[in-house]
């Protein structure tokens, strides 16, 4: 985007569609408002249509996730088999069911998993954002300080709010995650492939009425999942209906510079794993998963690619910038309020960016050729190497939401500007 364009007269906003398209947050099928289906609010022992039950839909989707299964449930109503006059509407969008027996339910679910649907579903956009990388890069640990940031000073900034979808999410959020990391210190072990996480969903609401507020579904995959075309063939639906991906990339996943930070770092102890994947391996399962299936085989999901632990790029700076010059922006925090800071992200993509690729040339050119609307950036979510597992000093966040604020810009929710 030239600079004067963006001064330019902003075309007329769309108009609002009578319902959006589904995405389920659990299961990721997508779906119309119409093909929801309802559990019963009540269950009868004289009518077999509504007497309890298991549901095997939401039984199967459980075992994927290692969870117990669920006995004696109310039934399944299926707003075909209830008159039309019985169908309650909110915003054009079926959200409830009066039964039989005269009793109301509003408890829609997916029609595929079975699992109970946010109440904004089918009126405002499913967004979900799809945290991605090879194993070792720090998803969970991005993932927890990005979530962190956006609810204690990001959405601030932003006249918003960011909250999870319900208490559940909330406490498993914060005993799991934000507590040990940012309460005790406590590095995150990596997700185990074997023990795949449920979402964490959160809506991101505007003050303004006017603004529809986001469903955001934070999905953390295990990283040797990434590199499995039959794992993420099971478990990566999520990817290709996400409306933004941030790609993670570790530095010390890049050989020719690996040794390079071993060596100017010296001494000082910290994280450090023998075996680490290729980028670029993430790329091309990505290709044979879903990617050949697009339009002349590249997607257009706005992918912001996330260099991850900033903080080590330090001992590489040199007045030269042969690598990285020593004033670079990387490595001080950025705060955007109101808007997005067009400048400032066109500095760090353009510096990233050239980063990638001097040092990973193979990465850099297969992303230029299966994605075609990307911008790089650079984060550290700790502000400092870990050592023995542990967080010397406080948790300090350089710049971890502005991968996440550039994606709500390509999704026209908030503008840029100089």
């Amino acid at each position: 985007m030239s600079f004067f364009s963006r001064f330019l007269k902003k075309s007329q906003p769309q108009q609002r569609p009578l319902f959006y398209d589904i995405v389920c947050p659990y299961c990721f099928s997508k779906f119309e408002p119409s093909q929801t289906v309802f559990r019963a609010a009540h269950s009868r022992e004289d009518d077999e249509d509504y007497a309890l039950g298991e549901d095997d839909a939401l039984n199967r989707y459980r075992e994927r996730f290692g969870l117990d299964s669920v006995d004696d449930l109310e039934a399944i109503l299926v707003p075909a088999d209830i008159p039309e006059e019985y169908h309650h509407y909110s915003d054009n969008v079926l959200t409830g069911l009066t039964d039989r027996y005269g009793v109301l339910t509003r408890k829609r679910l997916c029609p595929y998993c079975h699992n109970e649907l946010p109440v904004t579903a089918g009126k405002v956009p499913s967004n979900i954002i799809s945290i991605i990388g090879a194993s070792q890069v720090g998803k969970s640990v991005y993932m927890t300080s990005l979530i962190h940031t956006l609810q204690h000073t990001t959405a601030g900034h932003f006249d918003a709010a960011c909250m999870p979808l319900n208490a559940k999410i909330s406490q498993k959020f914060r005993s799991l995650y934000e507590d040990p990391l940012f309460q005790r210190g406590d590095l995150l072990s990596s997700t185990q492939k074997e023990k795949m996480q449920e979402p964490f969903i959160f809506q991101f609401v505007f003050k303004d009425e006017e603004k529809p507020p986001l469903t955001l579904v934070f999905f953390d995959v295990a990283g040797e999942g990434m590199v499995d075309q039959d794992y993420l063939g099971l478990h990566g639906q999520h990817i290709k209906n996400s409306a933004g991906i941030l790609f993670m990339v570790d530095p010390l996943q890049i050989r020719s510079i690996r040794d390079k930070i071993r060596i100017n770092i010296g001494d000082r102890p910290g994280e450090w794993v023998s075996q680490y994947d290729e980028p670029r391996d993430v790329v091309l399962t990505l290709f044979g998963d879903f990617i050949a299936y697009q339009e002349k085989s590249r997607t257009d999901i706005p992918t912001a690619v996330v260099l991850t632990k900033s903080d080590m790029l330090y001992s590489l700076k040199d007045e030269d910038g042969d690598y990285i010059k020593a004033n670079s922006n990387v490595f001080n925090n950025y705060v955007h309020r109101g808007t997005l800071n067009l400048s400032e992200v066109d500095n760090i993509d353009g510096e990233i960016s050239r980063f990638l690729a001097k040092v990973d040339r193979p990465f850099k050119d297969t992303m230029d050729v299966y994605f075609s609307d990307t911008a790089y950036f650079a984060v550290s979510a700790l502000g400092s190497n870990p050592v023995n597992q542990k967080i010397e000093g406080v948790v300090s966040p350089i710049r971890v939401d502005e991968p996440f604020l550039w994606l709500l810009h390509k999704l026209k929710f908030i503008e840029g500007g100089d």
